[in-house]
């Protein structure tokens, strides 16, 4: 019987995965992930058939999807099945000219976002001075904000979204040093970079049902980073700010965010700003351990 069983069509002497009820598998995708989905839909025709079910895919996508498909001309989804709106919302969506997007994780379905520089309020971000945009393929918004050198460092950032309930991380995507490609390689520059071992930079953020957090780094510590041999110079780095809840997507939260290091007895340089990243905890977790 487990031998007629591994059959793809139903053609042996028993009973095949041809077998069961379309209906019965559309059952069982709904236990499965969006990639798993999608290749079992290969095997045959019944589960080709689950595989298209719009409810089998209304149970992948968030509660409040449509928030997400507003953003979105209408006439880009409105004869869409829910496997093509879940494919179509898990690529980046633009909002505010630009300065943010928002998709769905391919595996979970869950919301994520990211703010880019150009969304946030850099102290000093006018004067060529002190900063400078740097045109790149390594950010998603191809291009970052960079610090040559100030006394007075302060980035400040807000979003105010209807977020699904769930358990976020916020972080800032940093690099030290200056990057460019060379004859076809990835050089890194740091004769700007400085001050950055001497004090720790702090990371804030605040919700508007009244959820803080906060966590300080030094992003240069070269001592302790031969000691590890871990070294941050040259590498983009995710710095945590801190996790804020969300119960209810109505109303939508706002979130603030900042990283600042103000004291003004020494100056600091040499950094590049991308953008912030908004996603649930547990993702950002399974993905730092290189688990899909």
């Amino acid at each position: 019987m487990g031998a007629a069983l591994s059959g793809s069509n139903g053609s042996g002497p028993g009973p095949g995965l041809g077998d069961i009820p379309e209906s019965c598998v559309a059952c069982v995708f709904l236990y499965l992930t969006p990639p798993e989905i999608c290749n079992l839909a290969r095997l045959n025709r019944a589960f080709r058939g689950a595989a298209s079910s719009d409810a089998v895919w209304e149970a992948k996508l968030p509660p409040n999807y449509q928030d997400l498909l507003d953003l979105v001309p209408p006439e880009r989804y409105q004869k869409l099945s829910k496997k093509d709106i879940f494919a179509l919302l898990s690529r980046p969506i633009p909002v505010d000219d630009g300065t943010k997007e928002v998709w769905l994780d391919r595996v979970t379905g869950r919301v994520c976002m990211s703010i880019s520089a150009r969304a946030m309020a850099i102290t000093g971000i006018e004067d060529r001075r002190y900063w400078n945009w740097l045109p790149t393929e390594e950010s998603r918004f191809h291009e970052v904000a960079y610090l040559q050198q100030i006394w007075w460092f302060e980035v400040d950032g807000a979003v105010k979204f209807p977020f699904p309930d769930d358990i976020y991380t916020i972080s800032f995507r940093l690099h030290l040093g200056k990057f460019s490609k060379r004859l076809g390689r990835r050089v890194c520059y740091f004769e700007h970079t400085h001050g950055w071992d001497i004090k720790p930079v702090k990371f804030e953020l605040s919700t508007s049902d009244g959820q803080q957090a906060s966590s300080e780094c030094c992003l240069d510590d070269t001592a302790q980073e031969e000691i590890d041999r871990n070294h941050k110079r040259g590498c983009w780095i995710d710095y945590k700010v801190g996790e804020f809840i969300v119960s209810r997507t109505d109303p939508a939260t706002e979130v603030k965010f900042s990283m600042k290091q103000i004291d003004c007895t020494h100056s600091k340089g040499g950094l590049c700003v991308d953008a912030v990243y908004i996603v649930p905890s547990d993702l950002k977790q399974r993905k730092r351990r290189g688990l899909k």
